[in-house]
C-alpha cells in the first residue's frame, strides 16, 4: 500500500467514524430532550445522564473531525534512507526475533489499524511514547519501545 493510498484509507476510515458519531449524538440528544425523559421526581436524572452521553458523543465527533481535516490537509513527505523520521514517515521496525511492524506517523488517530494484505499498518502519533522515539531516528537506528509494560528493542529497517 502507498502513502496515498493508506492516506485515502485513513480519510474514509475517519469520515465514517464521524457520520457514526454525528448519529449518535444526535440520538443522545434527542433522547435527553424527549419528553419521556422528564424528570418524575428530583431524584430521576435520565434525563441529565442522557444529557451527558449526547455531550460526549458531540465532543468525540468533533475530535474527529478536527482529525479529518487535518489528514485532508496533509502533505506527505518522501523519505529516503538518510532522513529523519518526522511527520507522515511510513516506518518497518524489526525487533529482536526478526518481527516486523509497519507504523504511519501521523498528526492524530493514534491507534488506528489500516488491514494490508501483509498484515496492518498501526497509526500513531508524535505525542505517543513511540512516537517521540521514533523522531529523527534513520533506518538503521535502534529504540527501545513499552510493550504491553514490557519493553521491547527494535530496529528502523525502513522508512518511506
Amino acid at each position: 500500500m502507498t502513502k496515498i493510498e493508506l492516506l485515502a484509507t485513513i480519510i474514509n476510515s475517519l469520515e465514517a467514524d464521524l457520520a457514526l458519531f454525528f448519529a449518535a449524538a444526535k440520538a443522545a440528544h434527542e433522547a435527553a430532550t424527549h419528553e419521556e425523559c422528564a424528570p418524575d421526581n428530583k431524584y430521576d436524572t435520565t434525563a441529565l445522564e442522557a444529557s451527558y452521553i449526547a455531550q460526549g458523543q458531540a465532543n468525540r465527533a468533533q475530535e474527529i473531525r478536527v482529525a479529518l481535516e487535518g489528514y485532508r490537509n496533509l502533505v506527505l513527505q518522501d523519505f529516503n534512507d538518510d532522513s529523519p523520521i518526522r511527520l507522515t514517515a511510513l516506518v518497518t521496525l524489526e525487533d529482536e526475533e526478526g518481527n516486523q511492524r509497519r507504523l504511519f506517523l501521523g498528526p492524530y488517530g493514534g491507534g488506528m489499524k489500516i488491514p494490508v494484505a501483509d498484515g496492518e499498518i498501526v497509526v500513531i502519533t508524535p505525542g505517543s511514547p513511540l512516537g517521540r522515539s521514533l523522531l529523527g531516528k534513520q533506518v538503521g537506528d535502534e529504540l527501545q519501545a513499552e510493550e504491553h509494560a514490557l519493553t521491547a528493542a527494535f530496529t528502523v529497517v525502513q522508512v518511506v
